[in-house]
Protein backbone atom coordinates (compact mmCIF):
# COMPACT_ATOMS: atom_id res chain seq x y z
CA UNK A 1 0.00 0.00 0.00
CA UNK A 2 1.23 3.52 -0.69
CA UNK A 3 0.10 7.02 0.03
CA UNK A 4 -1.01 9.46 -2.62
CA UNK A 5 -0.60 13.24 -2.74
CA UNK A 6 -4.03 14.66 -3.40
CA UNK A 7 -4.47 17.73 -5.62
CA UNK A 8 -4.16 21.20 -4.10
CA UNK A 9 -7.11 22.05 -1.91
CA UNK A 10 -7.66 18.44 -0.89
CA UNK A 11 -5.20 18.28 2.00
CA UNK A 12 -5.91 15.07 3.86
CA UNK A 13 -4.39 11.70 4.57
CA UNK A 14 -5.62 9.02 2.19
CA UNK A 15 -4.74 5.49 1.26
CA UNK A 16 -4.56 4.22 -2.30
CA UNK A 17 -6.81 1.21 -2.60
CA UNK A 18 -5.06 -0.19 -5.65
CA UNK A 19 -1.78 1.38 -6.68
CA UNK A 20 -0.17 -1.03 -9.12
CA UNK A 21 -1.39 -1.31 -12.69
CA UNK A 22 -2.73 -4.76 -13.41
CA UNK A 23 -3.04 -5.73 -9.73
CA UNK A 24 -5.91 -7.89 -8.60
CA UNK A 25 -6.98 -5.27 -6.09
CA UNK A 26 -6.41 -4.49 -2.44
CA UNK A 27 -8.24 -4.12 0.81
CA UNK A 28 -9.92 -0.82 1.53
CA UNK A 29 -8.23 1.01 4.41
CA UNK A 30 -9.75 3.91 6.31
CA UNK A 31 -7.73 7.09 6.51
CA UNK A 32 -7.31 9.46 9.42
CA UNK A 33 -10.06 11.96 10.01
CA UNK A 34 -9.44 14.94 7.68
CA UNK A 35 -10.03 18.53 8.69
CA UNK A 36 -11.83 19.14 5.38
CA UNK A 37 -13.61 16.46 3.37
CA UNK A 38 -12.64 16.48 -0.32
CA UNK A 39 -16.15 16.76 -1.70
CA UNK A 40 -16.75 19.74 0.57
CA UNK A 41 -13.43 21.40 -0.19
CA UNK A 42 -14.62 23.79 -2.89
CA UNK A 43 -17.97 25.13 -4.11
CA UNK A 44 -19.38 23.60 -7.24
CA UNK A 45 -22.04 21.22 -8.48
CA UNK A 46 -22.43 17.46 -8.20
CA UNK A 47 -23.63 15.27 -11.07
CA UNK A 48 -24.66 11.72 -10.15
CA UNK A 49 -24.45 9.02 -12.82
CA UNK A 50 -26.20 5.68 -12.41
CA UNK A 51 -26.23 2.73 -14.75
CA UNK A 52 -29.29 0.75 -15.81
CA UNK A 53 -32.59 1.46 -14.05
CA UNK A 54 -35.49 -0.93 -14.76
CA UNK A 55 -38.86 -0.31 -13.10
CA UNK A 56 -40.93 -3.03 -14.77
CA UNK A 57 -41.90 -6.56 -13.69
CA UNK A 58 -41.25 -7.22 -9.98
CA UNK A 59 -39.91 -3.71 -9.40
CA UNK A 60 -43.20 -2.31 -10.65
CA UNK A 61 -45.08 -4.59 -8.26
CA UNK A 62 -42.88 -3.37 -5.40
CA UNK A 63 -43.66 0.24 -6.30
CA UNK A 64 -47.39 -0.53 -6.29
CA UNK A 65 -47.19 -2.22 -2.89
CA UNK A 66 -44.64 -0.06 -1.05
CA UNK A 67 -44.74 3.29 -2.85
CA UNK A 68 -42.45 5.15 -5.25
CA UNK A 69 -39.68 5.81 -2.70
CA UNK A 70 -39.21 2.15 -1.78
CA UNK A 71 -36.86 1.08 -4.55
CA UNK A 72 -34.26 3.76 -3.73
CA UNK A 73 -33.69 2.39 -0.22
CA UNK A 74 -31.17 4.26 1.90
CA UNK A 75 -29.69 5.83 -1.23
CA UNK A 76 -32.58 8.27 -1.47
CA UNK A 77 -30.93 11.03 0.62
CA UNK A 78 -27.74 10.69 -1.44
CA UNK A 79 -29.68 11.02 -4.68
CA UNK A 80 -31.62 14.06 -3.51
CA UNK A 81 -28.43 15.71 -2.28
CA UNK A 82 -26.88 15.84 -5.76
CA UNK A 83 -27.48 18.79 -8.07
CA UNK A 84 -28.19 16.59 -11.09
CA UNK A 85 -29.11 12.89 -11.22
CA UNK A 86 -28.75 11.05 -14.56
CA UNK A 87 -29.83 7.47 -15.30
CA UNK A 88 -30.03 5.03 -18.19
CA UNK A 89 -33.71 4.14 -18.47
CA UNK A 90 -33.77 0.47 -19.46
CA UNK A 91 -37.53 0.20 -19.82
CA UNK A 92 -40.45 2.07 -21.34
CA UNK A 93 -43.26 3.93 -19.63
CA UNK A 94 -46.31 2.90 -21.60
CA UNK A 95 -49.76 1.37 -21.39
CA UNK A 96 -49.18 -0.22 -24.80
CA UNK A 97 -48.69 -3.96 -24.32
CA UNK A 98 -48.01 -5.24 -27.84
CA UNK A 99 -44.30 -6.16 -27.99
CA UNK A 100 -41.98 -5.40 -30.86
CA UNK A 101 -41.57 -8.27 -33.33
CA UNK A 102 -39.52 -8.65 -36.49
CA UNK A 103 -39.14 -12.41 -36.55
CA UNK A 104 -35.93 -12.38 -34.53
CA UNK A 105 -35.74 -13.72 -30.98
CA UNK A 106 -35.72 -11.20 -28.14
CA UNK A 107 -35.45 -12.57 -24.62
CA UNK A 108 -36.59 -9.65 -22.50
CA UNK A 109 -39.18 -6.90 -22.82
CA UNK A 110 -39.22 -4.24 -20.10
CA UNK A 111 -42.27 -2.08 -19.53
CA UNK A 112 -43.67 -0.12 -16.60
CA UNK A 113 -46.99 1.61 -16.23
CA UNK A 114 -46.71 5.36 -16.92
CA UNK A 115 -47.51 5.99 -13.25
CA UNK A 116 -44.06 4.55 -12.38
CA UNK A 117 -42.60 7.89 -13.46
CA UNK A 118 -43.46 8.99 -9.91
CA UNK A 119 -40.58 6.82 -8.68
CA UNK A 120 -38.18 8.72 -10.92
CA UNK A 121 -39.56 12.01 -9.62
CA UNK A 122 -39.26 10.79 -6.02
CA UNK A 123 -35.50 10.28 -6.51
CA UNK A 124 -35.08 13.61 -8.24
CA UNK A 125 -34.08 12.13 -11.59
CA UNK A 126 -33.17 15.05 -13.84
CA UNK A 127 -32.27 13.12 -16.99
CA UNK A 128 -33.02 9.73 -18.52
CA UNK A 129 -31.13 8.24 -21.45
CA UNK A 130 -33.55 6.52 -23.81
CA UNK A 131 -31.03 5.19 -26.32
CA UNK A 132 -30.78 1.49 -25.56
CA UNK A 133 -31.97 -1.98 -26.54
CA UNK A 134 -35.27 -1.68 -24.63
CA UNK A 135 -36.41 1.72 -25.88
CA UNK A 136 -38.72 0.13 -28.48
CA UNK A 137 -39.61 -3.11 -26.68
CA UNK A 138 -43.23 -2.12 -27.16
CA UNK A 139 -42.98 -0.67 -30.62
CA UNK A 140 -42.92 2.92 -31.75
CA UNK A 141 -46.09 3.54 -29.76
CA UNK A 142 -44.38 2.63 -26.50
CA UNK A 143 -41.34 4.76 -27.29
CA UNK A 144 -43.33 7.87 -28.15
CA UNK A 145 -45.56 7.48 -25.10
CA UNK A 146 -42.45 7.19 -22.93
CA UNK A 147 -41.17 10.49 -24.30
CA UNK A 148 -44.52 12.16 -23.61
CA UNK A 149 -44.61 10.82 -20.04
CA UNK A 150 -41.09 12.08 -19.34
CA UNK A 151 -41.91 15.47 -20.82
CA UNK A 152 -45.04 15.79 -18.68
CA UNK A 153 -43.04 14.81 -15.59
CA UNK A 154 -40.37 17.42 -16.29
CA UNK A 155 -37.61 14.85 -16.76
CA UNK A 156 -35.15 15.69 -19.54
CA UNK A 157 -34.16 12.94 -21.96
CA UNK A 158 -32.07 12.26 -25.05
CA UNK A 159 -31.26 9.37 -27.33
CA UNK A 160 -34.56 8.68 -29.08
CA UNK A 161 -37.30 10.58 -30.79
CA UNK A 162 -39.79 10.89 -33.59
CA UNK A 163 -36.94 11.20 -36.09
CA UNK A 164 -33.15 11.17 -36.15
CA UNK A 165 -32.79 14.90 -35.53
CA UNK A 166 -34.84 14.66 -32.36
CA UNK A 167 -33.03 11.50 -31.24
CA UNK A 168 -29.65 13.16 -31.75
CA UNK A 169 -30.55 16.42 -30.00
CA UNK A 170 -28.98 17.02 -26.58
CA UNK A 171 -30.88 17.59 -23.40
CA UNK A 172 -29.70 20.77 -21.69
CA UNK A 173 -29.85 20.90 -17.90
CA UNK A 174 -28.91 23.70 -15.54
CA UNK A 175 -27.50 23.67 -12.02
CA UNK A 176 -26.19 26.67 -10.12
CA UNK A 177 -25.73 28.60 -13.35
CA UNK A 178 -23.83 25.81 -15.14
CA UNK A 179 -25.46 24.52 -18.33
CA UNK A 180 -24.95 20.78 -18.86
CA UNK A 181 -25.71 19.15 -22.23
CA UNK A 182 -26.26 15.39 -22.42
CA UNK A 183 -26.05 13.41 -25.65
CA UNK A 184 -27.15 9.77 -25.78
CA UNK A 185 -26.27 7.03 -28.27
CA UNK A 186 -26.55 3.25 -28.56
CA UNK A 187 -24.67 0.75 -30.68
CA UNK A 188 -27.60 -1.67 -30.99
CA UNK A 189 -30.09 -2.63 -32.27
CA UNK A 190 -29.60 -1.18 -35.73
CA UNK A 191 -33.21 -2.11 -36.57
CA UNK A 192 -34.35 0.63 -34.18
CA UNK A 193 -32.20 3.40 -35.62
CA UNK A 194 -34.17 6.61 -36.06
CA UNK A 195 -34.28 8.00 -39.60
CA UNK A 196 -35.32 11.26 -41.19
CA UNK A 197 -38.92 10.12 -41.27
CA UNK A 198 -39.28 7.39 -38.62
CA UNK A 199 -38.98 7.19 -34.82
CA UNK A 200 -36.20 5.30 -33.11
CA UNK A 201 -32.96 5.50 -31.18
CA UNK A 202 -29.79 7.49 -31.82
CA UNK A 203 -27.68 4.70 -33.29
CA UNK A 204 -23.97 4.44 -34.01
CA UNK A 205 -21.67 1.56 -34.77
CA UNK A 206 -18.61 1.03 -32.59
CA UNK A 207 -15.99 1.08 -34.02
CA UNK A 208 -17.44 3.69 -36.32
CA UNK A 209 -16.55 4.83 -39.82
CA UNK A 210 -15.07 8.29 -40.42
CA UNK A 211 -18.40 9.42 -41.85
CA UNK A 212 -20.27 8.05 -38.85
CA UNK A 213 -17.93 9.71 -36.38
CA UNK A 214 -18.29 13.02 -38.21
CA UNK A 215 -21.97 12.97 -37.19
CA UNK A 216 -20.93 12.40 -33.57
CA UNK A 217 -18.45 15.29 -33.77
CA UNK A 218 -21.13 17.60 -35.14
CA UNK A 219 -23.49 16.63 -32.34
CA UNK A 220 -20.81 17.25 -29.68
CA UNK A 221 -19.92 20.63 -31.19
CA UNK A 222 -23.59 21.64 -31.24
CA UNK A 223 -23.97 20.56 -27.62
CA UNK A 224 -20.87 22.56 -26.70
CA UNK A 225 -22.41 25.67 -28.24
CA UNK A 226 -25.55 25.18 -26.14
CA UNK A 227 -23.85 24.44 -22.82
CA UNK A 228 -20.77 24.85 -20.64
CA UNK A 229 -20.30 21.13 -19.96
CA UNK A 230 -20.99 18.10 -22.17
CA UNK A 231 -21.82 14.54 -21.07
CA UNK A 232 -21.66 11.81 -23.73
CA UNK A 233 -23.76 8.75 -22.89
CA UNK A 234 -23.74 5.43 -24.75
CA UNK A 235 -25.38 2.05 -24.28
CA UNK A 236 -22.87 -0.30 -25.84
CA UNK A 237 -21.26 -3.71 -25.98
CA UNK A 238 -22.35 -7.15 -24.77
CA UNK A 239 -23.43 -8.24 -21.30
CA UNK A 240 -20.81 -9.40 -18.77
CA UNK A 241 -17.81 -7.84 -20.50
CA UNK A 242 -15.28 -7.08 -17.75
CA UNK A 243 -12.98 -4.76 -19.71
CA UNK A 244 -13.61 -2.57 -22.76
CA UNK A 245 -11.75 -3.79 -25.86
CA UNK A 246 -9.14 -1.57 -27.47
CA UNK A 247 -11.57 -0.39 -30.16
CA UNK A 248 -13.98 0.84 -27.51
CA UNK A 249 -11.22 2.69 -25.68
CA UNK A 250 -10.14 4.35 -28.92
CA UNK A 251 -13.75 5.39 -29.56
CA UNK A 252 -14.06 6.90 -26.07
CA UNK A 253 -10.79 8.78 -26.50
CA UNK A 254 -12.02 10.19 -29.82
CA UNK A 255 -15.26 11.34 -28.18
CA UNK A 256 -13.29 13.22 -25.51
CA UNK A 257 -10.99 14.69 -28.15
CA UNK A 258 -14.11 15.91 -29.97
CA UNK A 259 -15.12 17.95 -26.93
CA UNK A 260 -17.00 15.79 -24.41
CA UNK A 261 -16.19 16.48 -20.75
CA UNK A 262 -17.43 13.10 -19.49
CA UNK A 263 -17.90 9.75 -21.20
CA UNK A 264 -20.65 7.68 -19.54
CA UNK A 265 -21.15 4.09 -20.67
CA UNK A 266 -23.62 1.38 -19.65
CA UNK A 267 -24.94 -1.98 -20.86
CA UNK A 268 -22.64 -4.73 -19.50
CA UNK A 269 -24.62 -5.01 -16.22
CA UNK A 270 -21.31 -4.84 -14.36
CA UNK A 271 -19.05 -1.90 -13.58
CA UNK A 272 -15.89 -1.62 -15.68
CA UNK A 273 -12.75 0.40 -14.95
CA UNK A 274 -12.63 4.20 -15.07
CA UNK A 275 -9.97 6.07 -17.02
CA UNK A 276 -8.92 9.72 -16.97
CA UNK A 277 -8.01 10.73 -20.50
CA UNK A 278 -6.74 14.26 -20.98
CA UNK A 279 -7.89 14.85 -17.42
CA UNK A 280 -11.48 13.89 -18.28
CA UNK A 281 -13.22 10.81 -16.82
CA UNK A 282 -14.27 7.91 -19.01
CA UNK A 283 -16.69 5.61 -17.19
CA UNK A 284 -16.70 2.68 -19.57
CA UNK A 285 -19.64 0.97 -17.87
CA UNK A 286 -21.58 2.03 -14.79
CA UNK A 287 -23.36 -1.31 -14.33
CA UNK A 288 -26.89 -1.68 -12.96
CA UNK A 289 -28.56 0.49 -10.32
CA UNK A 290 -32.02 -0.94 -9.58
CA UNK A 291 -33.82 -3.89 -11.17
CA UNK A 292 -35.13 -7.42 -10.58
CA UNK A 293 -32.49 -9.24 -12.63
CA UNK A 294 -31.10 -12.67 -11.79
CA UNK A 295 -27.69 -12.37 -10.14
CA UNK A 296 -24.64 -13.88 -11.80
CA UNK A 297 -22.72 -15.36 -8.82
CA UNK A 298 -19.34 -14.75 -10.46
CA UNK A 299 -19.95 -11.34 -12.03
CA UNK A 300 -22.10 -10.02 -9.14
CA UNK A 301 -24.28 -7.69 -11.15
CA UNK A 302 -26.07 -6.93 -7.87
CA UNK A 303 -23.01 -4.94 -6.74
CA UNK A 304 -22.56 -1.59 -8.42
CA UNK A 305 -22.12 2.09 -7.57
CA UNK A 306 -23.40 5.60 -7.88
CA UNK A 307 -20.74 7.79 -9.48
CA UNK A 308 -20.82 11.42 -8.35
CA UNK A 309 -18.86 13.94 -10.42
CA UNK A 310 -17.71 17.11 -8.70
CA UNK A 311 -17.49 20.13 -10.99
CA UNK A 312 -15.88 23.23 -9.40
CA UNK A 313 -17.88 26.44 -9.61
CA UNK A 314 -15.14 28.32 -11.42
CA UNK A 315 -14.22 25.63 -13.97
CA UNK A 316 -16.40 23.49 -16.23
CA UNK A 317 -14.42 20.31 -15.59
CA UNK A 318 -14.53 17.29 -13.29
CA UNK A 319 -11.93 17.51 -10.55
CA UNK A 320 -12.81 14.23 -8.85
CA UNK A 321 -15.27 11.35 -8.97
CA UNK A 322 -16.81 9.95 -5.79
CA UNK A 323 -17.84 6.28 -5.83
CA UNK A 324 -20.71 5.11 -3.63
CA UNK A 325 -20.87 1.28 -3.68
CA UNK A 326 -24.40 -0.14 -3.67
CA UNK A 327 -26.16 -3.48 -3.55
CA UNK A 328 -29.37 -4.30 -5.43
CA UNK A 329 -31.54 -6.74 -3.52
CA UNK A 330 -35.27 -7.42 -3.32
CA UNK A 331 -36.09 -4.72 -5.88
CA UNK A 332 -34.27 -2.07 -3.88
CA UNK A 333 -30.87 -0.33 -3.98
CA UNK A 334 -28.94 0.41 -0.77
CA UNK A 335 -25.41 1.25 0.31
CA UNK A 336 -23.38 -1.94 0.31
CA UNK A 337 -21.38 -3.06 3.32
CA UNK A 338 -19.24 -5.82 4.75
CA UNK A 339 -17.86 -8.44 2.38
CA UNK A 340 -20.04 -7.22 -0.50
CA UNK A 341 -18.47 -3.77 -0.32
CA UNK A 342 -14.97 -5.20 0.11
CA UNK A 343 -15.43 -7.43 -2.96
CA UNK A 344 -16.64 -4.54 -5.11
CA UNK A 345 -13.93 -2.12 -3.96
CA UNK A 346 -11.18 -4.66 -4.57
CA UNK A 347 -12.49 -5.49 -8.04
CA UNK A 348 -13.01 -1.86 -9.08
CA UNK A 349 -9.64 -0.85 -7.67
CA UNK A 350 -7.88 -3.45 -9.78
CA UNK A 351 -9.72 -2.56 -12.98
CA UNK A 352 -9.08 1.16 -12.49
CA UNK A 353 -5.40 0.59 -11.71
CA UNK A 354 -5.03 -1.06 -15.12
CA UNK A 355 -6.05 2.32 -16.55
CA UNK A 356 -3.71 4.35 -14.31
CA UNK A 357 -6.57 5.51 -12.12
CA UNK A 358 -6.30 5.43 -8.36
CA UNK A 359 -9.18 4.51 -6.08
CA UNK A 360 -8.59 6.44 -2.88
CA UNK A 361 -10.29 5.76 0.45
CA UNK A 362 -11.01 8.42 3.02
CA UNK A 363 -12.96 7.13 5.96
CA UNK A 364 -15.90 5.38 4.24
CA UNK A 365 -15.74 7.61 1.16
CA UNK A 366 -14.11 6.53 -2.09
CA UNK A 367 -12.69 8.76 -4.81
CA UNK A 368 -11.26 8.15 -8.26
CA UNK A 369 -8.29 10.28 -9.22
CA UNK A 370 -5.81 10.14 -12.11
CA UNK A 371 -2.49 8.63 -11.08
CA UNK A 372 0.16 11.32 -10.46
Amino acid sequence: MSRVQLPAGLATTAIVVAALAGCAGATEVAATQPETRPMDAAPGISIALAGDVMLGRLVGEAIDEAGPAFLWGDMLPELKATDLFLINMEFVLTAHTEPWRNGAYKAFYFRADPSAVEALQEAGVDFASTANNHAMDFQETGLLETIRVLDEAGIAHAGSGSDVDEARSPAVLSADGLKVAVLSWADYPVEWAATEDSPGINFTRVPVSSEGFAAIERAIHAAREAADFVVFSIHWGPNWRVRPPQGFRQFAHAVVDAGADVFWGHSAHIVQGVEFYGGKPILYDTGDFVDDYAVNPDMRNDLSALFVLHVPADQARVDRVEVMPVKIENMQVNHSGGKDREWFVERLGGLCAEMDTELVAEERRLFLLPAP
